[in-house]
């Protein structure tokens, strides 16, 4: 990507006022960014906590209300929610045509298509986002400004979208301390059902499987470290989980396909005892393990609880 120029914008209008709405909003006021925050969010009291918080300015009664007056605007909703919430402020994409629009969330095929489908000619104002950070705990009350220091975002732009969108938005990230990656909508689903949407599903998979044991309460009081580390993120909102899961069905189940066809021949060499088929490809998948690190690190994984 060419050299990215810092935007300045005289109000942000968040749409969500959670973990990662909120911790854009205090990322942007902290980078200077912008003047004014102004947020909504479904809940009134999560709403009234980020006003209380120092987090937003202004509380806005509704979605049309924070994207009114703002030149920056993030949608920081459940990827189901994401169609509703651009029908709702449509009418001021409209009339305010240098606003620039971002979302935040974990699948970008469904968000493109809800995009184009609700804006249309206006999509080209819409620079669908992820960025790849989160905590462990939810909520306005654990929102960071630090959040997305040192993290990844992928930019995943439509055809819609001229340079100048695409620059400004990368701008914002790269300000909030971003490295900014642009892939299309469908490359971005296929890479993160791989490396997080289906390992997310295996880990709720893998704990309710020993839950469900007769012993499987005694077992687990027996687990360490190993069993924790594997089953961490299956304590994620289930809410925020079923959609991703739903949105990205089709890359999730090719996924699952894949990892199905290594486990048969792990079963396989188990049932045979075949001790040098079982070494052998131990010892591949240790050594590419042990080399293998992430260009940036997230503690959570790609796809924390909290994130949409």
């Amino acid at each position: 990507m060419s050299r990215i120029l810092r935007p300045q914008f005289q109000q942000l209008g968040v749409i969500g006022c959670g973990l990662i709405g909120g911790s854009f909003a205090l990322a942007a006021k902290r980078a200077g960014l912008v003047k004014r925050v102004m947020g909504y969010s479904k809940s009134p009291s999560t709403t009234e906590a980020a006003k209380r918080l120092g987090v937003i300015d202004v509380a806005a009664e509704s979605a049309l209300l924070a994207v009114s007056g703002s030149d920056l605007v993030l949608v920081a909703v459940p990827v189901s929610a994401t169609e509703a919430t651009l029908r709702a402020i449509r009418h001021l994409v409209q009339i305010q045509p240098n606003t620039l629009f971002m979302d935040v969330g974990s699948t970008k095929a469904d968000v493109a298509i809800a995009a184009q489908k609700v804006l249309g000619d206006l999509a080209g104002q819409f620079v669908p986002a992820h960025p790849i950070a989160g905590k462990e705990l939810a909520g306005v009350q654990n929102a960071d400004a630090q959040l997305f220091q040192g993290r990844q975002v992928v930019l995943t732009p439509l055809p819609e979208n001229d340079a100048a969108a695409v620059q400004k938005a990368a701008g914002v990230w790269a300000a909030l301390g971003c490295k900014v990656l642009k892939m299309t909508p469908e490359n971005h689903d296929a890479a993160y059902a791989a490396v997080s949407h289906f390992p997310h599903l295996l880990a709720f998979a893998y704990f309710q499987s020993v839950m469900r044991q007769p012993s499987g309460r005694e077992f687990m009081e027996l687990a360490g470290t190993g069993f924790r580390d594997f089953t961490r993120i299956a304590g994620g909102d289930p809410n925020v989980w079923r959609d991703i899961l739903l949105a990205n069905r089709d890359e999730v189940l090719h996924q699952s396909q894949r990892f199905r066809s290594v486990l048969d021949r792990f079963e396989h060499w188990l049932k045979e005892g075949d001790r040098d088929a079982i070494e052998t490809l131990l010892k591949q998948v240790s050594e590419a393990r042990n080399k293998w690190s992430p260009a940036f690190f997230d503690a959570e994984d790609g796809e924390p609880s909290s994130h949409f």
